[in-house]
């Protein structure tokens, strides 16, 4: 039933509104009966200066209005070089529509007088769209998150990250100058609403502008925010501090400072009501703008980095979570010709979890039910300062330092009818990256690059476990006759990592749409890492494992020569861009007493073809065979204790894997219809690809990697569909991955296949006075070899002003699972809501929240694992009902 409910009013609600409204469109041309292409089309109340409607014509001068019954308009009509015309326009409501061409007669003038008598929502200048945000916006708007929403074509996806067309925005500018390195998660929860004058969307961006003619551009997006007046030259922000019951609190300042010569954005959050400001998944995303070109050369060899591979949080939530964070972004212009700028990030969180689960291995006939409780502590710093140096147009410098430090601990007590264990966890990883790159256009002809990248990391994990029985029986540990005893065994690990990146690049023009690319780089490592793991007994005196196969001392070098050679050619709407490159790999392999030296040449195709259809409507083919090889961690031999019933080592005879990728990407924006779509097919196949070989012995299970001669395929498409309307913004997107893999289990494959689908549609209005709505349905299917299940999410989101000072807002998100054999089903439900009160022109803002109003204390997952042929059914504990009162000073 509420399936139905959910559907019909989706599907009803954009009717209601536009049975209201009467369409007027028509074609604008010159005198000579020529089209004219964005062209802007603005429809005010006659009389007056509120804007009813507005519109962008297409390749053939089509506009199109919505406007509402029984009133009168005044159409302004402009084109760069042409005078601006009114028009005037009468609805009746006996009229279903209207038509109106519309003629402009060029003008001398050079300024036309739309751009100083009013504002258009939307303006195109080549590959930049600025939106103007009062226009879209009702005023009730919070952060920057809550403006971008209301933009056509901009989403914000389920992560925080911006989305522009279908496309991730790498960098955020404010004024121009780099927010946070672009990380555009905390732009968005951050930037507040009421000082964002205009959003600039930047297409086919690059910061070097002698690249932007001879690199393929089209998926970098950067988007700039420019303030209000009144916001520049001085500090602004807001104070925000609030309490709750069961000594539950919030404290949030956040301040910035702008000028032509700098900019200053400092901000906090300290809270425990469950709200992440800065999550493990930001720390490892945080990589710092549109840089890293090593990323095309057609090797991939990724250095392991810290991370203890926590329980995960689900949707942020647990029973308990504290944090606490500060962040400072600077830039300073002392001069025309040179930048700095840089960031400090601290976070300090904990957070506490509780799981009841049930696992069923079926091929053991055997059952386990567990208890696990987990307390985990992270405590992370990031800094990084840049440096830019242009002393002339064809001269672009670049420097940057990175450094990341973290101390990372987690605590379980896993309580089980088959084996009891605590365990600990904790790592102090260590990174320090630098960057120099250099852009030379030599001359109209020539342009040399030179990008170079160094990264020296340190990681020293500790893992203790505690458990009730002897975990494996090839560590020969001691415990007692009665066998009632604690097996506590302890692993030290230290790995370090020494890694140079660099390319240099020639582009030779050969004509203004054609160049050819040569490209000779390298990638250099040494990695080395050591291991032990031993025994604490009773009376505290340690027993040391001496088996080489319990330890590691292992030194692994990696080398990377490649020589590459790609030709790219425009023309009309097609561009064409194959290469190859030829890869010398050497590796070097030391431990055991012994040393293995490997060396191979490998050659590697791509292929880029785009067919640009129009100007936001485009075609994109890519192909390209890359290789895989592993860092250390996959090659030391001895063995590593993974959990308290795991065991993992490393296979020094492992060789590396081939992956052929094929993609194809439809993009299309019209300024006309306000339609975004976005749909892409993408099929890999992996040769040789490293897996894990599974010994299972019982629940406990000891794996190390191999090459399988078997490939494994994934084909998958996604389609994404936007609409914005004058009062509506509707969105639908489904995606489908298929996959067949092969796992290795006691020496024998299973071969296996997954299937997953996702649909989901929304519609959300965008009134400048009324009620705003949002509601949309989500249908998750899984399948698996021998199982699958589906889930179902209907939600709704309001915003409601009302007594001129108060503005109510409410999220709701029910969840429905059950799986195939409907042997379980599982229901919950979110509900968050918050009262605003603001008198106008006021900087005090009061707050009433609720956060999970339905008061729901856990949520349930079901999952598969094909290597153990297990079910695990689980209760994940959160956080009940938090009631929150808070108050917030605008500076």
């Amino acid at each position: 039933m509420n399936k139905i409910a959910g559907l019909l009013l989706v599907t009803i609600f954009p009717l209601m509104v536009f049975s209201q409204n009467i369409k007027l469109e028509g074609i604008v041309k010159d005198e000579a009966g020529t089209p004219l292409e964005m062209a802007n089309v603005i429809a005010f109340k006659k009389g007056t200066k509120f804007l009813q409607s507005y519109s962008i014509t297409d390749s053939k001068g089509n506009y199109k209005l919505s406007l509402e019954d029984s009133q009168e308009y005044t159409l302004k009509v402009s084109y760069l070089g042409f005078d601006t015309k009114n028009v005037e326009v009468s609805v009746d409501n006996s009229l279903t529509d209207l038509e109106q061409d519309i003629v402009l007669s060029e003008s001398n003038e050079s300024l036309n007088e739309v751009e100083i008598t009013y504002e258009m929502p939307i303006k195109i200048d080549g590959d930049t769209i600025s939106y103007n945000a009062d226009s879209f916006t009702s005023g009730k708007e919070k952060k920057l998150e809550d403006v971008l929403k209301k933009l056509p074509g901009v989403d914000i996806d389920d992560n925080g990250e911006v989305e522009v067309e279908g496309k991730k925005v790498q960098k955020v500018l404010v004024e121009g100058k780099e927010f946070f390195d672009g990380d555009s998660k905390l732009a968005t929860q951050n930037i507040p609403a009421s000082a964002i004058d205009k959003i600039q969307v930047l297409k086919n961006y690059n910061e070097v502008s002698g690249m932007r003619g001879v690199t393929n551009n089209e998926d970098n997006i950067a988007i700039n925010i420019k303030l209000k007046q009144g916001k520049k030259r001085f500090w602004f922000g807001e104070v925000n501090a609030g309490i709750g019951d069961n000594e539950k609190h919030i404290v949030k300042p956040k301040l910035f400072y702008y000028s032509p010569e700098k900019s200053v954005n400092v901000l906090a959050d300290i809270n425990n009501i469950g709200e992440t400001p800065f999550t493990m998944r930001d720390y490892f995303r945080f990589t710092g703008g549109l840089r890293g070109g090593m990323s095309s050369s057609g090797t991939s060899f990724n250095v392991e980095s810290g991370g203890l591979g926590f329980m995960t949080v689900q949707n942020n939530k647990a029973q308990e979570i504290l944090s606490k964070f500060g962040a400072l972004n600077f830039s300073m212009t002392p001069k025309k010709t040179l930048d700095f700028n840089g960031f400090a990030i601290v976070n300090d969180s904990e957070t506490t979890m509780y799981t009841k689960s049930n696992t069923v291995y079926n091929n053991l006939n055997l059952t386990e039910e567990n208890e696990t409780s987990a307390i985990q502590g992270s405590q992370l710093g990031m800094l990084k300062f840049s440096t830019t140096y242009k002393p002339n147009p064809n001269v672009h410098i670049d420097y940057d330092i990175f450094g990341k430090l973290s101390k990372q601990t987690e605590l379980t007590d896993v309580t089980s009818n088959i084996r009891a264990a605590d365990t600990y966890k904790e790592e102090k990883p260590f990174s320090l990256n630098q960057n120099f790159n250099l852009y030379y256009t030599i001359d109209e002809k020539n342009i040399f690059a030179a990008e170079m990248q160094h990264n020296f990391e340190k990681d020293q994990p500790l893992y203790n476990s505690l458990a009730t029985s002897q975990p494996f029986v090839l560590i020969p540990t001691e415990g007692t006759a009665d066998g009632n005893y604690i097996f506590n065994l302890i692993q030290n690990k230290k790995t370090t990592t020494n890694k140079l990146d660099a390319k240099f690049d020639y582009y030779y023009l050969l004509t203004p749409k054609s160049n050819i690319n040569l490209t000779l780089g390298t990638t250099q490592s040494k990695q080395n890492l050591a291991s032990n793991i031993f025994q604490t007994l009773e009376n505290e005196s340690v027993l040391n494992f001496n088996d080489e196969t319990l330890n590691n001392d292992a030194d692994y070098n990696f080398s990377d020569l490649f020589l590459g050679v790609h030709y790219k050619m425009v023309s009309g709407k097609f561009t064409l861009n194959p290469g190859v490159s030829l890869h010398y790999y050497s590796t070097k392999d030391t431990q055991l007493g012994t040393e293995i030296k490997e060396n191979k040449t490998i050659i590697l195709p791509d292929l880029y073809a785009s067919l640009q259809l129009k100007s936001s409507e485009s075609l994109r083919f890519n192909y390209s065979i890359s290789t895989q090889f592993s860092d250390i961690n996959n090659i030391a031999e001895g063995y590593i204790l993974a959990k308290y019933n795991s065991l993992t080592r490393g296979n020094r005879e492992l060789e590396n894997a081939l992956y052929h990728k094929y993609s194809l990407n439809y993009f299309s924006f019209s300024m006309f219809s306000f339609t975004n779509v976005h749909a892409s097919v993408s099929y890999t196949k992996k040769v040789d690809g490293i897996k894990n070989n599974t010994e299972l012995l019982g629940i406990d299970r000891i794996s190390y990697p191999v090459n399988s001669n078997l490939a494994d395929e994934t084909l998958s498409a996604s389609f994404r569909y936007g609409k914005t309307y004058s009062k509506l913004k509707t969105n639908f997107r489904a995606s489908v991955t298929n996959s067949i893999f092969n796992n290795i289990v006691n020496d024998a494959v299973i071969h296996s296949k997954s299937l997953a689908h996702n649909y989901q549609a929304s519609v959300a209005s965008k009134f400048k006075n009324a009620p705003n709505f949002e509601v949309g349905y989500q249908k998750s299917f899984s399948e698996y070899s021998n199982t699958g299940s589906t889930t179902d999410r209907p939600f709704a989101n309001m915003e409601i002003g009302f007594l001129k000072n108060f503005i109510l807002t409410a999220d709701y998100s029910y969840y429905n699972y059950k799986n195939d054999e409907n042997t379980i089903k599982n229901t919950y439900s979110f509900l968050n809501s918050a009262l605003y009160y603001q008198q106008k022109d006021s900087k005090w803002e009061f707050k009433l929240s609720a956060n999970n109003l339905t008061n729901n204390t856990s949520m349930n997952t079901d999952s598969y694992n094909e290597i153990s042929n297990s079910n695990t059914t689980s209760l994940y504990f959160i956080q009940p009902r938090i009631y929150l009162f808070s108050v917030k000073y605008n500076l």
